[in-house]
């Protein structure tokens, strides 16, 4: 799953001495290599701005600390059952993902449960920002009445711009690489287990992350909060 770089990593923590670049030569010599994400059509088009809400954000996806921050968007997993939707809360500070939810309805709940979990478990004291796209269920009366009563400011995409929203977008990607590629799952029960144990008992802390120093998320967040507690 992993190339050279993060690979280069592991091995370190394990212990190992070695260069990133004898890691890349080893993995060639075995014809190993990581696996590659979907090709995506680029497109120039700005897209139409929000009416509900502007593009505060305006893809500025690194932030100085939690909370400051939060993407938001909703995909969809095949089963043999019809579909299984998922909503994910994401931290743009550490990339963790702070809030989820799975059901069998693409509606505002799907994305307000996700929303909740992400309050409920970080328990923000300022104002976070929460940007999405243009969905129905972002533009929905209960979104923005649940965005106003915990204090959150909405941020939305431009229309048809998924750059606007890119880091929700790169973690689908990831889940559909790593995990989801080339699988149908029998039950959607099926699907919400493994789509579990990839957010919980990897993602968040094991899988390391480029934008959080090579670290997992979580280990990220603990890190920063120690040097606070050192100052």
């Amino acid at each position: 799953m992993y190339g050279y770089r993060k690979l280069t990593l592991d091995m370190r923590e394990l212990g190992e001495q070695c260069s990133k670049h004898r890691v890349a030569k080893l993995l060639k010599q075995e014809s190993l290599q990581a696996q590659r994400g979907y090709r995506r059509r680029s497109s120039s088009r700005g897209g139409q701005p929000a009416v509900v809400a502007p593009n505060v954000l305006e893809q500025q996806f690194s932030v100085e600390m939690p909370n400051q921050a939060w993407v938001t968007d909703i995909t969809y997993i095949r089963t043999h059952e019809g579909w299984l939707y998922l909503s994910v809360v994401i931290d743009l500070f550490s990339r963790q993902v702070v809030g989820w939810s799975m059901g069998n309805r693409i509606d505002t709940q799907l994305a307000l449960d996700a929303l909740l979990m992400a309050v409920w478990r970080r328990r923000p004291s300022k104002t976070v920002l929460v940007h999405s796209d243009q969905g129905c269920q972002f533009t929905s009366h209960e979104w923005q009445d649940f965005l106003k009563s915990h204090k959150l400011q909405p941020s939305m995409s431009r229309r048809g711009n998924c750059h606007d929203n890119a880091v929700a977008e790169s973690f689908f990607q990831l889940l559909k690489r790593e995990r989801i590629r080339r699988k149908t799952y029998a039950t959607r029960q099926a699907a919400r287990s493994d789509v579990f144990n990839y957010i919980e008992m990897f993602y968040n802390p094991r899988r390391r992350h480029s934008s959080a120093d090579g670290l997992p998320p979580a280990e990220f967040e603990r890190r920063h909060f120690l040097r606070l507690q050192g100052v």
